[in-house]
């Protein structure tokens, strides 16, 4: 049984070992997949990129003539004795099952390597029909003593310590285990399921592919217990979703180069064992499981996620997953993936709560070995789970109010003035006040809001003068201030319009501007990011200059968001469309030809600085994110080497709000890789990154300063200017 989010969400934090041990895991998957992965553009001459788009096309075109293969797999699976059926439901294969198991007297069945299995909770279901069944790979065989479930698609224990695995063993075999001797408890794990496989009448596996010009199945392990299963009984079950379908032999090795570096960070894994009919005298079943899948493929925003292979990627590289781990970022699926398919094969209900956890931080996609546009679906589902009304009640009303100007710019206010007594009463530290907070919210300090916002002071100052002759001289740029910015960080928004006058550019700060849509549209609340979206719309609409933002999250929405929010809307879309050819972020533009020039703010006595990378940019590529290289180029200084600078703060928009244990443990992970650094200041390039990472410095006593880059630029340019 499946315990509700809450459950599953609170007893993950509450355990003071997940986070090492997960962390430990996803730094050394992702050092050796790396390594892998770089082995394998070498030995092919072929990029990463190259080589799973190039088995993603594999996995599209089965996909849009699926029925065709579905056939041809059939009729040569038969041609070698297998019996091959096609399912609809959890409920169709569970009957299936079961019906073959009665009519053969089999109340034993021995299990290896299927999810599918999983997903239709099949040894519970055949439980209830008399049927015990048993799993026979390691991790999995632990959980099911614990009455557990996988924490992972291909390593299901990986949130489990050593002692607690010595204790479930010692229950099981009745004696005494040394939790730091590992090879005796797999020993002794190998004897207690031989007497298993003796006994069952039926074996049970999954499927990586199904190779429909054989009619074979394909399965890579690392156990030789697969094997056992398969060959000892009479009876052997495949259960494989449809989507395992490949054309050819050839298809399957592509699968191969990618599925073990992918997975476990192998070049290959130990076992990949193929199977072609029934053996003589002994049957065997293919389940082929519909359950939502061809839904899915229908789904223009969704059906991509049929390509995923199984190797749980996605959950090595999600800040979120290092926090909770799989029981709680997902439900029967987990990692990213799980956030997607969940609604499908389950309900939307089963999906909704693990979806607050995500930040959004795009790192799955980048490892994804064919390629899923997953942070692209986990929007969409999240609108889905929106929209059905499992929101919470204080999201919707916040970015109601977020969405309305006067209500936004009167909090503002009050706030300012409470900041201005804080100021007064010495509770104010690097512009973030101090306050005894609920232990859920005490690893973080208050945004002070300043008395000005970012656009008065522009407005109150002379213009900068241009550093050295530029191609953007007689030019105007329309300033994007940010709705947080503008109010929490007004320095930074001056700051940048310094610099994109030093660059050569008078500067204009269009009137009413306020908010992108962004928040509500990560929240899935897509009515009001379209009502925020359409305000800016029109305030951008009013010249045709570039547009410049310190936000490159207002970036990313402009470009990537706006066009999902208005495709039924020609002619916003066309309005929407023509900004986001204008938008640039502020660094990609101070990185124009000839607008600053090389060492042009270089100074005396700077201080050291290293630079965190707004996620999402960093993992999408993009050459603003290279925010180190643009510093170092005009101060001359070079930056003090931080580990996982892409890695998100913890930040992830709401997430830190509705999931202030997730945004912590994040944010700890950070910060102890700056700490380690030996900064003294931290820049990066997102003004939510900037309040977030100061919040947790400033709450912790950290030594280091926090700062926008714009700022730490700003501050060089000529004093007599």
């Amino acid at each position: 049984m499946i315990t509700d989010f809450k459950q599953r969400y609170e007893h993950a934090v509450a355990d003071p070992d997940l986070r090492p041990r997960l962390l430990a895991f996803q730094r050394s998957w992702r050092e050796s997949r790396d390594a892998q992965v770089s082995r394998l553009e070498q030995r092919t001459e072929r990029s990463f990129d190259e080589l799973r788009r190039d088995f993603a096309s594999v996995k599209d075109a089965t996909l849009e003539r699926i029925d065709d293969y579905i056939a041809e797999f059939r009729a040569n699976a038969e041609a070698t004795g297998a019996v091959v059926i096609e399912l609809s439901t959890a409920e169709d294969a569970v009957e299936y099952i079961a019906g073959v198991c009665k009519a053969r007297g089999i109340d034993l069945v021995v299990k290896s390597k299927s999810m599918v299995s999983e997903e239709i909770e099949l040894n519970d279901e055949l439980a209830e029909r008399g049927i015990t069944a048993i799993e026979t790979d390691l991790g999995e065989w632990l959980l099911q003593l614990a009455e557990q479930r996988p924490s992972h698609l291909v390593m299901p224990a990986i949130h489990q310590k050593r002692q607690y695995v010595a204790e479930i063993l010692g229950e099981e075999l009745g004696r005494e285990f040394d939790p730091d001797d590992i090879p005796a408890m797999v020993a002794s794990a190998r004897q207690g399921l031989r007497r298993h496989y003796l006994a069952a009448g039926a074996g049970l596996t999954g499927a990586n592919a199904l190779v429909a010009e054989t009619g074979s199945i394909m399965v890579v392990t690392n156990e030789g217990n697969m094997r056992l299963a398969t060959s000892l009984p009479d009876v052997h079950f495949v259960t494989a979703g449809i989507e395992k379908l490949i054309p050819t032999w050839s298809d399957a090795e592509r699968q191969l180069q990618l599925l073990p570096r992918s997975a476990t960070a192998q070049t290959l894994s130990t076992y990949t064992t193929c199977i072609t009919g029934a053996q003589p005298g002994k049957e065997m079943h293919i389940i082929l499981l519909d359950n939502g899948r061809r839904e899915m493929r229908e789904d223009s925003a969704i059906g991509a996620a049929l390509r995923c292979i199984r190797c749980g990627a996605c959950a090595n590289v999600c800040p979120p997953y290092q926090i909770v781990g799989g029981h709680t970022f997902g439900h029967i699926y987990t990692g990213a993936i799980g956030l997607v398919n969940t609604s499908f094969h389950h309900d939307i209900e089963d999906a909704a709560g693990p979806q607050g956890l995500c930040v959004s931080c795009g790192a799955c996609e980048t490892v994804c070995p064919v390629a899923i546009p997953l942070p692209r679906q986990i929007l969409s589902i999240r609108r889905k789970a929106t929209e059905s009304g499992h929101a919470p009640r204080w999201e919707r009303w916040l970015l109601r109010a977020w969405s309305m100007p006067q209500v936004f710019r009167a909090v503002m206010k009050l706030g300012s003035v409470a900041s201005s007594v804080a100021r007064a009463l010495g509770l104010v530290r690097r512009d973030h006040i101090r306050l005894p907070l609920p232990r859920r919210l005490s690893w973080r300090s208050i945004p002070a809001i300043p008395a000005q916002t970012g656009s008065r002071l522009i407005a109150k100052r002379t213009p900068q003068p241009t550093l050295a002759p530029s191609p953007a001289a007689g030019s105007t740029v329309d300033l994007f201030a940010q709705c947080l910015a503008d109010r929490l960080m007004p320095v930074t928004v001056d700051a940048s319009a310094l610099l994109i006058e030093a660059g050569g550019a008078s500067v204009n700060v269009p009137s009413d501007q306020q908010c992108c849509g962004l928040p509500a549209f990560d929240a899935g609340d897509w009515e009001t990011a379209r009502r925020m979206a359409r305000a800016t719309i029109a305030v951008l609409s009013r010249t045709d200059h570039q547009i410049v933002t310190p936000a490159t999250s207002c970036v990313i929405s402009m470009r990537d968001h706006w066009p999902q929010l208005f495709r039924d809307e020609p002619e916003t879309l066309a309005r929407a469309d023509a900004i986001a050819d204008r938008v640039h972020d502020l660094a990609a533009w101070l990185d124009g030809p000839g607008r600053l020039p090389d060492g042009c703010l270089e100074r005396e006595g700077a201080s050291s600085w290293t630079a965190h990378r707004f996620c999402q940019s960093s993992n999408r590529g993009e050459p603003g994110a290279r925010i180190a290289l643009l510093v170092e180029r005009l101060t001359g200084e070079t930056a003090a080497p931080l580990e996982e600078p892409e890695v998100c703060c913890g930040f992830g928009g709401l997430t830190s709000i509705a999931a202030p244990e997730v945004g912590e443990g994040i944010l700890d992970r950070k910060l102890d890789c700056v700490a380690a650094s030996g900064c003294e200041t931290l820049l990066t390039n997102n003004p939510g990154c900037a309040l977030h990472l100061r919040a947790g410095a400033v709450a912790r006593g950290a030594a280091h300063d926090t700062l926008h880059y714009a700022d730490y630029l700003a501050a060089r340019l000529p004093d007599d200017s």
